[in-house]
């Protein structure tokens, strides 16, 4: 029997000619964390919107909690949660809300205005709005966007929280970090779904790993001198700053003693270099390339 809590197919919304989302096709199990990830305007705000029953697709339909969303939107809105990406509660009303204020650590801001809340707190605030009413489901629409690192983890502490009590978490977001910590990603790119999988199967597929080709991390002074001379390199396929180091993309023939004897000669300091596996943003960037280039779908089985 099937365990998905969200099944969507085909599902898609047009504004006028202009496609938003494109035949959506997916399954999330209940008590996952999904993460949806995807460039700003290729059709995430859209999708959960639709999941929520806020807007009615234009063809294709969906599932949530057993409830078509094309026929039962009110009886989905009574077993979702919903957090929006802008702050959209009442500013002149205080925070008391007794049952769920400890839960997410507002306690101590019971009295206070809304308005006057930090933007952390404003999230907080209406993360506690969306569990109010004990849903199965939460939709979250980059609901970190605006929270100093600390209220990051703090928060992702409280949706594991959630998610080991059977609740399922739809979550967008821009924090690769993040993603990492979801149970399956979705990447959507210009309203397409690119591919959908647990971290670490997708850093494992063709297209990211490659054929004839290994990845290094490289940590080297100066380091945005250094990236412009690698990338000018023959057999260097790819070069990305990452934090402090760089991620360089190199034909597999090349021996990584050959890689460091050529960087010397071009006066770059090396302090380390080991070969490293995919991040999932080499998984959504190699993915995106290859959008562009073929104008189609990549799929997971590819």
């Amino acid at each position: 029997m099937s365990t998905n809590i969200i099944e969507t197919r085909e599902l898609t919304r047009c504004y006028g000619t202009r496609t938003v989302v494109e035949k959506l096709n997916l399954s999330i199990e209940e008590g996952e964390i999904y993460g949806f990830l995807g460039p700003n305007g290729s059709g995430k705000s859209t999708t959960i919107k639709m999941l929520s029953g806020l807007l009615t697709p234009t063809s294709g339909t969906a599932t949530v909690g057993g409830y078509d969303i094309n026929y039962h939107s009110e009886e989905i809105k009574n077993i979702i949660g919903y957090m929006s990406q802008k702050f959209s509660l009442y500013e002149d009303l205080t925070v008391q809300k007794d049952d769920i204020l400890e839960l997410v650590s507002l306690s101590t801001y019971r009295n206070h205005i809304t308005g006057a809340l930090s933007g952390g707190l404003k999230q907080r605030l209406a993360l506690c709005c969306a569990l109010v009413h004990n849903p199965k489901i939460i939709f979250l629409d980059e609901p970190t966007a605006s929270m100093d690192p600390v209220a990051r983890r703090e928060l992702w502490d409280l949706l594991f929280s959630l998610a080991s009590s059977g609740v399922t978490l739809f979550v967008t977001t821009h924090y690769m970090d993040e993603a990492e910590r979801c149970s399956s990603v979705g990447y959507i790119y210009n309203s397409k779904l690119i591919v959908s999988g647990g971290p670490d199967e997708l850093k494992q597929l063709r297209q990211v790993v490659g054929k004839g080709v290994k990845r290094l991390e490289i940590l080297c002074k100066p380091l945005v001198k250094s990236f412009n001379i690698i990338k000018a390199i023959p057999y260097v396929k790819d070069a990305t700053i990452f934090g402090q180091s760089l991620h360089v993309i190199i034909e597999e023939t090349i021996e990584t003693e050959k890689f460091c004897e050529d960087l010397k000669l071009r006066s770059i300091e090396i302090s380390e270099i080991r070969e490293i596996t995919p991040s999932l943003e080499d998984v959504f960037v190699s993915l995106t390339k290859e959008a562009i280039i073929n104008l189609g779908v990549t799929r997971l089985d590819d």
